[in-house]
């Protein structure tokens, strides 16, 4: 088959590495000349925002998906009218891309999220008593486009312009569970997944499976899955990020319709990994055993702060001399502050020599310049 792939960055890299065992042919779409799928694929440079240019990418492919949701979805709709498979389809990547419609589609399905109040960009009128998280309608990513309001000082921080206001959850942990739908209608769930996050970048820091969790917390979890599987009507595989507040309760803080950061200790924890799950959703195949196998942890390699230009990762060859380690490094020349250059995953036969493990490492890298 000829799949076509919007977005030509890690997630996409390491779906095709994955996908490589196969007969298949990739073709990838991306702004950026060296994006890191550009030498493994066939490569086009240009935008997924513009509408002609994702239609004319589409055409001549069997299926085209995505490793990124800020794309063209009326492009992918007009696809769809063509004939040509989009996985997930572009009426669920319209609505998670926009803020706004993914807590509607929550709301309407009754899978519970952080009580939230729509903000008009024309007005700074606002209900929401604080604190409360602002999340950009459209374009946030990786941090990016959320804000914390917890002060009227802070009031004069906030955006005019369309978003959603969700009240601040009490968190006693950030959780991630990644499901998986094929054309079928047969559905998957990888275990449940710890997100430790840099308090600093606001990015993933440290990815932790399987979690201990109590039969109650579990089953909420589980409830939200089936709502949202069969809410969906996509094949996909989506990354489902959760809040645990101090009192038990589980909430959904977003959904991303595509491969995720806290998927990646799948690679070697898990019977198969997300990569595997996705390539399979979007052939249409039976999905993968997910079970995790081990304790398994991921640590983001991030370029350090003050370091800008061609990429050093100090400490490699110390790293790999260590046993149930495994790096993975995403093809990127160029480092700078923040910026994701790889992850490594630990397996282990406890969580705490899992934390030991994964601490360990960390203070052994830097990615600098």
């Amino acid at each position: 088959m000829k799949i076509g792939i919007l977005g030509g960055g890690q997630l996409g890299r390491m779906l095709i590495q994955e996908a490589l065992k196969y007969d298949d042919e990739f073709y990838t779409l991306d702004p950026a000349s060296d994006a890191p799928c550009h030498n493994i694929s066939h490569f086009t440079q240009g935008s997924f925002n513009d509408f002609e240019t994702v239609l004319n990418f589409g055409q001549g492919k069997d299926v085209v998906t995505i490793e990124i949701e800020h794309v063209n979805a009326d492009a992918l709709a007009e696809l769809e009218n063509q004939g040509i498979k989009v996985v997930p389809n572009s009426q669920i990547i319209k609505i998670i891309q926009q803020k706004i419609l993914q807590k509607k589609f929550y709301e309407e399905n009754n899978i519970p999220s952080p009580e939230f109040e729509i903000m008009d960009g024309s007005s700074d009128e606002i209900k929401m008593p604080l604190p409360f998280v602002q999340k950009m309608n459209t374009g946030g990513y990786d941090g990016k486009g959320v804000q914390v309001i917890r002060t009227n000082e802070d009031m004069k921080n906030l955006w005019i312009q369309d978003s959603v206001l969700e009240k601040l959850v009490d968190i006693d942990k950030e959780l991630s569970v990644i499901v998986a739908k094929n054309e079928n209608g047969e559905t998957q769930t990888f275990p449940v997944t710890e997100m430790v996050a840099d308090p600093k970048l606001n990015l993933l820091d440290f990815n932790i499976c399987p979690v201990h969790l109590t039969e109650d917390i579990e089953n909420q979890i589980y409830a939200i899955t089936d709502k949202f599987l069969a809410a969906v009507n996509s094949p996909g595989l989506f990354a489902i990020e959760l809040f645990l507040d101090k009192e038990g309760k589980v909430w959904v803080n977003e959904t991303a319709p595509r491969l995720h950061n806290s998927g990646h200790q799948s690679q070697e924890g898990n019977a198969n990994s997300q990569f595997e799950q996705m390539y399979r959703v979007v052939k249409n195949l039976p999905l993968a055993d997910t079970d995790a196998i081990i304790y398994s942890g991921m640590l983001n390699l991030v370029g350090a702060e003050g370091f800008s230009g061609k990429v050093i990762y100090e400490g490699m060859e110390e790293v790999l001399k260590l046993p149930e380690t495994y790096i993975h490094l995403y093809g990127k020349t160029e480092t700078k502050p923040g910026r994701k250059m790889g992850h490594i995953n630990v397996l282990a036969d406890s969580r705490e020599e899992l934390m030991e493990k994964l601490i360990q490492v960390k203070a052994m890298v830097r990615v600098i310049a």
